[in-house]
């Protein structure tokens, strides 16, 4: 994996963000949570979805609510349900924000990915509190904790699995068995031709 250095060049970082591949541009479109967000999820920030109830911190707009409707990943801006202004023609269009300068108050869980992000950001976040490095056996370890945390109320009903001897096994076993019984025999005879 190559490893990419930080750049200074203000053109660089500029060149760099306009020709972003889409999935560094989703982690650049996240906004921080509402307070009460994050002490429940334990997580400053997200990328916004579609869905997301958003506060307009900032701008002209400033204290606006409302819901998500787009997000436009190439000009990297989202359109927020009920926030329009009128164009000189008469039409009315969607005032773009950039996600940067809203607060997210309500997250969209519908997706199951979403939550294992929540999860995993959750675990790295313990693991600097506690300060520890991030290696596979300090993560299990806190992800151990937080299951103990979440499965502590009630205890989930687990299934013995079944082991089903495959077919093929049976058939290498017989055949150990028959080399085994062989050179047994081989060995018995030299004995008694040696003996003779």
């Amino acid at each position: 994996m190559q490893i990419s250095k930080p750049v200074i060049k203000p053109s660089k970082q500029r060149k760099r963000l306009y020709q972003a591949p889409n999935h560094v541009r989703h982690k650049l479109m996240a906004a921080p949570l509402s307070p009460g967000l994050k002490a429940s999820h334990d997580v400053r920030s997200l990328p916004v979805r579609k869905g997301d109830t958003v506060r307009i911190m900032r701008g002209d707009h400033k204290g606006f609510e409302g819901k998500i409707t787009r997000v436009d990943r190439k000009n990297y801006r989202i359109y927020v349900e009920g926030l329009t202004r009128e164009k000189v023609d008469g039409t009315t269009i969607f005032v773009p924000i950039h996600p940067s300068k809203v607060m997210i108050t309500k997250l969209n869980l519908d997706d199951k990915w979403r939550k294992k992000v929540l999860e995993r950001k959750k675990t790295g976040r313990l693991l600097e509190e506690k300060g520890l490095e991030k290696t596979p056996e300090k993560i299990s370890e806190v992800k151990e904790e937080i299951v103990e945390e979440k499965f502590a109320k009630e205890k989930p009903k687990r299934r013995k699995k079944k082991t089903v001897e495959k077919p093929m096994a049976k058939k290498v076993r017989k055949q150990v068995k028959k080399k085994k019984t062989t050179t047994k025999k081989r060995a018995t005879r030299k004995a008694k031709s040696e003996g003779t």
